[in-house]
């Protein structure tokens, strides 16, 4: 716990947790002078599950979406065992948090000083990698180690994501063969691994790397143990509605089961976005209103990068109690810098009565939020309270409600 916690006039994070009663709005009601973030294990938790129970394979969490060791702990706890990690940095964290899970190596371009110590020291035996130079500098770092997963990185189509994922890594398909022929030769196991690209909003993205994954195989004409289909798997956002998940999971099955593969070979994700995004969302306060800008105390430099670098959008809701009966109108959010840059253009649709001291939820943080802040300009605040309320979107609550009513049944 924070020291300025109890000034700001909220309860300790472990009264919270143990009484379990606390929501949004009584976060509002408490009036902190900076933002709080919101935490909900409980939605963590149940993604989780859900991705162990469904996805036809392993699901191994993006730890670069949100690498809170809290969060980590909360997957590891539901089933999460493996993890996909980007630098030695997260090696080490999740190596530190969880020692007895399986770390997978996943940025294709690495520093060799990072590969040796994540091999060595830290037990890691997957990677992956894009590039014959990376294969010489992965069995450089080893010393020709004989138990490695090598899992080569092929170029696939961002086209049905809202974020490309395209541009900067993977081998092209014409120039996989040599590099799949050169790391089965290295590999104890070979995998190909992809990216659809962020937030896929149809399961085709999958369906066709599939077949671009295909095509390489037949091309290089070797067995490959291991098919690692990513991250990309959506979330809800305003105007971005994703079809239900397991229809994903049943494309992916139907054109991992088809493949020219080893007969023993293992399926595999990389859900970063899916797993986080409901963990957490974050209480802003309204600093002033003019016209229908609204400045408010955390911005670009903090949980609102992407609202304002990609310019995403994100649900909000008015926390006030009564609430307003105003119809909802379009505002944009200036952050707490200085800078012209610290802009999030929305819209973001909230009653057109909302002035300065008011409070707003913004919800779906969970992932990049945390991740991205800083501490610019002297604003900032890691204030952190654990909620037991629902999140203001959830692709997982109606699956939960569902497959309760059905035991209820029984």
């Amino acid at each position: 716990m924070h020291q300025d916690h109890c000034a700001l006039g909220l309860a300790p994070l472990s009264t919270v947790a143990r009484n379990s009663v606390s929501s949004a709005l009584d976060i509002a009601q408490a009036k902190p002078v900076q933002p709080v973030t919101l935490v909900r294990p409980h939605a963590a938790a149940r993604a989780a599950r859900f991705f162990v129970e469904k996805f036809p394979g392993r699901s191994m969490y993006a730890v670069k979406a949100n690498p809170s060791p809290e969060l980590i702990q909360i997957l590891w706890d539901n089933g999460i065992t493996h993890f996909d990690v980007a630098s030695i940095a997260e090696v080490r964290l999740v190596a530190r948090t969880l020692p007895e899970a399986t770390l997978c190596f996943m940025h294709p371009v690495k520093a060799e000083e990072a590969i040796a110590e994540a091999y060595f020291t830290h037990g890691v035996r997957v990677f992956s990698l894009d590039s014959l130079e990376e294969l010489d500098k992965i069995m450089r770092a080893t010393r020709n180690a004989s138990d490695l997963t090598l899992c080569v990185r092929l170029r696939v189509s961002s086209e049905h994501s809202k974020l490309s994922l395209a541009s900067k890594f993977g081998v092209p398909a014409q120039d996989a063969k040599p590099l799949l022929f050169a790391a089965r030769q290295a590999a104890d196991a070979l995998g190909i691994c992809f990216h659809v690209g962020s937030q896929a909003m149809t399961p085709e993205a999958y369906a066709e790397a599939m077949e671009r994954v295909r095509a390489a195989i037949v091309d290089a004409a070797v067995t490959v143990d291991v098919i690692d289909v990513g991250g990309g798997f959506p979330s809800s956002y305003p105007d971005m509605a994703p079809p239900p998940l397991e229809l994903y999971f049943e494309t992916i099955h139907r054109a991992f089961e088809s493949l020219p593969i080893s007969y023993s070979a293992e399926l595999w994700a990389e859900p970063g976005r899916a797993l986080c995004a409901e963990y957490s969302s974050v209480v802003v306060r309204v600093e002033k209103r003019r016209g229908n800008e609204l400045y408010i105390n955390d911005g670009a430099y903090g949980a609102l990068f992407d609202a304002a670098h990609i310019g995403w959008r994100f649900p909000v809701t008015l926390l006030r109690e009564p609430q307003s009966t105003v119809r909802d109108h379009p505002f944009s959010f200036y952050g707490p810098t200085c800078d012209d840059l610290d802009h999030m253009a929305g819209p973001f649709l909230l009653p057109a009565d909302i002035t300065a001291g008011d409070y707003i939820e913004i919800g779906m943080l969970g992932a990049y939020g945390s991740a991205m802040r800083t501490t610019f300009n002297g604003f900032g605040s890691d204030e952190t309270v654990i909620v037991e309320d629902e999140p203001m979107v959830s692709l997982y609550a109606e699956v939960e409600r569902e497959a309760a009513s059905n035991v209820v049944k029984l």
